[in-house]
């Protein structure tokens, strides 16, 4: 589970990322998910977006399937597009801010 800190984190490098995943008509297949999985793995921090015209799902939706799906976390989800993030556990490129202990 990701705190407010890292997550805030996470959305500042998000900015700078190009949207690599996209959601169209053919809504969330098991193509995207891959799609998606294989991103994660190899870049830890992606963007996607619904295309909100032709996709049957609202963006929320999707990145909350794809992170299930991926064992992601949703990072953020604003208009049509959404961040997921996923620590790569063999080689970690994300250093996140420590969590603070209350």
């Amino acid at each position: 589970m990701l705190t407010s800190k890292q997550r805030a984190y996470l959305r500042s490098l998000s900015n700078s990322l190009d949207t690599i995943l996209m959601v169209g008509k053919g809504g969330l297949s098991s193509d995207i998910a891959h799609q998606a999985d294989t991103a994660l793995e190899k870049r830890e921090l992606i963007k996607g977006r619904v295309l909100p015209e032709t996709c049957p799902v609202s963006s929320r939706e999707a990145a909350e399937t794809l992170a299930q799906e991926t064992c992601s976390e949703v990072v953020q989800v604003i208009g049509s597009r959404f961040v997921l993030y996923r620590k790569n556990q063999k080689e970690p490129k994300i250093t996140l801010p420590k969590a603070s202990k209350k």
